[in-house]
């Protein structure tokens, strides 16, 4: 303690160490990283060490007087940027960048599902800047602060410059390549700590916004010469059989596959979509692609055929962009193109995206009649959504594509009683047990739904496609579904938890399920195939799932992928059929590939590289 106190470094340890310990206890207790080795768990010891060496030894050069004030407002900002990080963890299973704190219009929006992974324990996660207050201004006698001389700032910062480097040589060791992997956010905050990983991102952001104005057409010609090697002959049986036919999508929120043709307490969680699935084609091996845009970026991968960003979403970054939308290619075939959400327009900058992709008419929260009956958790509850969108979708202009983006099986999954077709399941988890009786309630409102259709006479003029946006259930809750699967989750059962529903109903086609490997990305090339629309200067990374000779693997946007033979998540590749660990020959050139891909797709968007194209003679405008 006398050490502690004559020291001149003691206030700017004693702040140091405290954070140090609450961010590693953090690490443990609040984040799912993986942790392969005794090196890994010793770089994660010590990756936030050099980041909090630096800002809290920036009071060297702060005046006496201020610098208890100095240490304490490091102490506590940087607290809340960790909180912050925690509960985004708990929600998205994922770590917050710069464009996601730029989404400002989602956070009221947001506010439901944000509280309910706040906890009142949490106050704990701030222990060390209440300790730390006590010290500086309870005790202000504890230290005597004094000046530092020139050669003590140079040992002091020369010290920490060396366990920065001695940090990401280990890192390097652990992982080459590690800064250029941006895509593994949790690669990144194992090895750098999350202090060092929000510069990182900072310097991505500005790094990323430079691209557009330094972009020129000659970046478009690798890419067109990959693309249009990627092309597949479509199923010819079925190529331009819904040719002048209505479109109608149902995007289902939160719904991943497992649902379909299970139970819970002895009752079908989705009845109707059980039956549904046996007069439509039902691929029962198709992925969701997003990542920090959810159901946005479900809609961007829909709508044009490239990936979301592995930061932030789309329609936030880039809604200004030139696209070739899926929207537009219909327009020019004399669709009508409309979209219904019962939620606020500018949520996920929806008002702005659409119109960049051609959108005729955005139906939105104003269009509906919304009331504390009617509604719960984000909105209007499905049920009511459908009937109100009715009266709408009979009066646009035929033929019509339009997509409803339903909502009440949104997370935290909350539900009247009154509205419970299923009772919940009994689980570690209520995020789990709640959200059986919100998908069930959602398999409802689709089939009251699809019942109007038939009423209104639009169901047999319509060809109908329903998939899952995103998960609704993270690894958060692996355990809780270890217990329903009565099996352990392991990281090979996580990437086929990220399949969802597709469901294509063709008028007079008989039931089918293809079990061909497909995702998002698919969906674009796969309805235009089916209208007979051929756009041979479209620019896609999708091919049609109908085609015989579809031969894309199914790529995430944290650089996880599947293929027929091999998946590959957390470092490991598996055997897709059985699920086992393997050895693959070459593996780093697999996963090169993949990254080259995503790359393709992030020039095209970060550097706007459609304006550069003229998509009707397809050739690059100089």
């Amino acid at each position: 303690m006398k050490l502690l106190k004559q020291s001149k470094f003691s206030p700017i340890l004693f702040a140091t160490v405290l954070l140090w310990v609450k961010t590693y206890i953090t690490y443990k207790v609040a984040f799912n990283i993986t942790i392969d080795n005794k090196m890994q768990e010793f770089i994660l010891l010590i990756s936030p060490v050099s980041f909090l060496l630096i800002v809290f030894g920036l009071s060297m050069f702060i005046n006496e007087k201020y610098r208890n004030k100095y240490l304490f407002s490091v102490s506590l900002i940087t607290s809340l940027i960790l909180y912050a990080n925690i509960v985004f963890y708990r929600f998205f299973n994922d770590f917050i960048t710069i464009p996601v704190m730029f989404q400002t219009g989602n956070f009221h929006d947001l506010d439901i599902s944000v509280m309910s992974e706040m906890n009142l324990t949490d106050i704990f996660y701030f222990t060390d800047v209440i300790i730390l207050a006590i010290i500086l201004y309870k005790k202000p006698k504890f230290w005597k602060h004094q000046s530092f001389s020139k050669v003590e700032r140079r040992v002091y910062y020369l010290t920490t410059a060396s366990i920065v480097f001695f940090n990401l040589g280990l890192a390097e060791i652990q992982r080459p390549e590690l800064l250029t992997r941006t895509f593994d956010r949790e690669m990144l905050v194992k090895n750098i700590g999350p202090y060092n990983y929000t510069l990182y991102d900072i310097y991505l952001q500005s790094k990323t916004s430079a691209q557009k104005a330094l972009a020129t057409g000659d970046d478009l010609v690798e890419i067109l010469n990959y693309t249009r090697s990627m092309d597949k002959e479509p199923n010819q049986d079925l190529f331009g059989i819904g040719k002048g036919k209505n479109i109608i999508l149902i995007s289902l929120e939160s719904t991943q596959n497992f649902v379909i043709n299970r139970t819970v307490n002895g009752q079908e969680i989705t009845p109707f979509l059980n039956d549904f699935i046996k007069e439509s084609y039902y691929f029962d091996n198709f992925y969701h692609q997003t990542g920090q845009g959810k159901t946005s970026d479900s809609e961007f991968l829909l709508d044009n055929s490239l990936y979301p960003l592995g930061r932030g979403a789309v329609f936030f970054t880039h809604a200004g962009n030139e696209y070739i939308s899926l929207a537009k290619i219909l327009k020019e075939n004399n669709y009508y193109v409309a979209s219904f959400h019962a939620n606020n327009k500018a949520f996920w900058n929806r008002n702005m995206m659409y119109q960049s992709l051609g959108y005729d008419r955005f139906y939105s929260l104003e269009d509906y009649d919304v009331t504390e009956e009617n509604s719960i958790g984000w909105g209007l509850k499905d049920i009511h959504f459908f009937k109100q969108s009715m009266d709408y979708l009979k009066e646009i202009p035929k033929p019509y594509f339009a997509k409803f983006i339903t909502l009440t099986n949104h997370h935290p999954f909350i539900l009247d009683e009154k509205d419970m077709y299923i009772q919940p399941f009994h689980s570690s988890s209520d995020i789990l047990n709640r959200y059986f009786t919100t998908v069930r309630y959602e398999d409802e409102a689709v089939k009251t739904f699809i019942e109007r259709l038939k009423e209104e006479g639009i169901y047999d003029d319509s060809i109908i496609i329903m998939y899952g946006d995103h998960y609704g259930i993270s690894e958060k809750h692996n355990e809780a579904l270890g217990e329903y699967f009565e099996k352990e989750i392991t990281p090979f059962d996580v990437v086929e938890l990220q399949k969802v529903p597709l469901i294509i109903h063709i008028p007079g086609q008989k039931g089918e399920t293809i079990s061909t490997l497909g995702g998002q990305i698919d969906l674009k090339p796969t309805i235009l195939h089916l209208l007979g629309i051929e756009k041979k200067t479209d620019i896609h990374f999708g091919q049609d799932l109908f085609s015989p000779n579809k031969d894309n693997p199914v790529i995430f946007r944290d650089g996880r992928f599947v293929t027929d033979k091999i998946t590959y998540t957390t470092g490991t590749f598996y055997d897709t059929k059985t699920g086992e660990p393997i050895d693959v020959p070459n593996g780093d050139q697999y996963i090169q590939k993949i990254l080259y891909e995503l790359n393709y797709s992030d020039q095209i968007i970060y550097g706007d590289l459609l304006r550069f194209y003229d998509v009707n003679t397809g050739r690059i405008i100089e």
